[in-house]
């Protein structure tokens, strides 16, 4: 198989990926995704942050760190090298943003599997009865004959 050959494969199989519609459902994902991740650590960083810092003693969470080196300024007081530190507030603060959004996510396929489930646990209409078997008919015949007979 040349490369010519393989290239035009290659596309093909891309443009039945695209024309397939997955794609735009994935992007819609995406950007869903993305959004929700914004609200996420708004109210991780906006609500949640700051209430926690007031529990313990008002502290800004997110300057929590343990400073490795310090920065070295020169005499006038500018920055020379910046300060070398584990940012261990914004680590914290970004776990949470996790938990958050996973716990949503979580709550959110727990919902879609409840939703599958109920549909496929509805009673379904009740089966009609079964037509009677030719000897059931035959029979039946027989008995409504001997009944009329004196």
């Amino acid at each position: 198989m040349s490369a010519k050959e393989k290239g035009k494969g290659f596309i093909g199989e891309f443009k039945q990926f695209i024309a397939r519609g997955n794609v735009v459902d994935m992007a819609v994902g995406v950007i869903i995704g993305g959004a929700f991740g914004k609200i996420s650590t708004s109210l991780v960083n906006d609500i949640i942050m700051p209430l926690v810092s007031m529990l313990v003693g008002g502290v800004d969470f997110s300057a929590w760190k343990l400073v490795m080196k310090q920065a070295v300024l020169d005499a006038a007081g500018a920055e020379i090298t910046p300060a070398v530190s584990i940012n261990f507030g914004i680590f914290l603060s970004t776990i949470l943003d996790f938990i958050i959004i996973a716990f949503a996510v979580f709550c959110m396929v727990k919902a879609i599997n409840s939703f599958h489930r109920k549909k496929e646990e509805a009673p379904a209409a009740p089966p009609a009865p079964p037509e009677p078997s030719a000897e059931e008919l035959l029979l039946t015949e027989i008995r409504d004959l001997l009944k009329e007979k004196p």
